[in-house]
């Protein structure tokens, strides 16, 4: 069973087994910049991803999940683990 970022990494330039593909690379790199303001950061996810801010959050929350992210960045992983699990503590 492929994981939903196992076929966007396929198809967005997958690297050797184990490694995280382009846009999942991508994608953490965009949450380690700090960002002028609101819509600054949805805006560049449209330009530069081609990705909805929509669909640029599900992948993202499906990243924090995937042990690949983690081992690649696991500062920026560790954090927005934490932020996921304040605002569900929150709900």
């Amino acid at each position: 069973m492929t994981s939903e970022i196992g076929e966007v990494g396929e198809r967005g330039g997958r690297g050797p087994l184990g490694e995280l593909g382009e846009r999942e690379r991508a994608v953490l790199a965009m949450e380690r910049r700090s960002w002028p303001g609101p819509g600054a950061k949805e805006r560049a996810v449209r330009e530069q991803l081609g990705l909805s801010a929509t669909r640029y959050y599900q992948l993202l929350n499906a990243l924090l999940d995937d042990p690949r992210a983690l081992a690649h960045d696991p500062v920026t992983v560790n954090r927005l683990r934490r932020v996921r699990a304040e605002k569900a503590r929150r709900r």
